[in-house]
């Protein structure tokens, strides 16, 4: 058994892709319009795995975007999609810089939570040991849920 990908259901295709190729620095690695179905697929990797998704398309991620206009709810039923970075402080104030909040600020230097468009909570991990404790970090309070 090996992990090919998790499906996420977008309801805005500009949104999202701003949200994950934009903001968390994804890529676009192909995309599939099913007519019959009336759904559009659109598989993204991060960059560090970006060689392997295109070989064995995996692992990614897949936004299904349905053409009908459907509500989503309960994203937070579905748990979390994780990512490691190199600097989870630079990554942070990266997207903070891009108005994403940080609904979990990496206050012990290892660890954040963010929420996509669609609600979904996105864990950051910082690669390897945890960094160093600093601010403003350290003193940041937590934001809604995550």
């Amino acid at each position: 058994m090996r992990f090919l990908h998790t499906m996420v259901r977008v309801e805005d295709i500009d949104h999202s892709l701003d949200f994950y190729v934009g903001k968390l620095g994804l890529v676009e690695t192909r995309r599939i319009d099913h007519e019959k179905g009336r759904f559009t697929l659109i598989f993204l990797a991060a960059r560090k795995d970006l060689e392997r998704a295109r070989a064995d398309r995996a692992p990614e991620i897949e936004l299904t975007h349905n053409w009908d206009p459907e509500k989503y709810t309960g994203g937070r039923n579905f748990g979390h999609l994780a990512y490691k970075v190199d600097n989870i402080y630079e990554y942070c104030q990266n997207l903070m810089d891009q108005n994403v909040v940080i609904n979990r600020p990496p206050r012990d230097g290892r660890m954040a939570f963010i929420r996509s468009p669609d609600n979904i909570s996105i864990e950051i991990l910082q690669e390897g040991d945890a960094l160093p404790l600093q601010e403003p970090w350290l003193s940041m309070e937590n934001i809604g849920e995550w």
